[in-house]
């Protein structure tokens, strides 16, 4: 069973330089190890989803030009477990980013395995 991602879960973009950390936002009561669990809501550019360095789909005769997270829907949420309504991320979702990579969960943030019924 997928395992939930909490506050500072760390992200991956596949057209990324560098990983970056997830800001849960969304709500401010449920955790795992103290962290806030994350849900489908978080998902605002800056905001819960920091860049990733440079954007390979971005060349310049300098280099790549700086990363501007475009976050649209996370993918692969729990079917049935919410917070607030909303689905809950696991170390299996995924974002797709409007210019073009793939927004996944490099490591989900806690140690501890907290497992979802679904």
């Amino acid at each position: 069973m997928p395992q939930k991602i909490t506050d500072t879960a760390q992200l991956s973009c596949n057209q990324g330089t560098t990983p970056s950390n997830l800001s849960v936002t969304s709500q401010n009561f449920s955790t795992a190890e103290g962290k806030y669990i994350a849900t489908e809501q978080d998902k605002q550019a800056n905001t819960n989803i920091k860049p990733f360095g440079q954007c390979k789909l971005k060349p310049t005769s300098g280099g790549y030009l700086p990363c501007i997270p475009a976050p649209t829907v996370w993918q692969k949420t729990t079917e049935k477990d919410t917070i607030n309504n909303y689905k809950i991320l696991t170390e299996d979702s995924f974002c797709m980013c409007g210019t073009g990579g793939k927004i996944e969960v490099a490591d989900k943030g806690h140690g501890e395995k907290h497992e979802i019924k679904q």
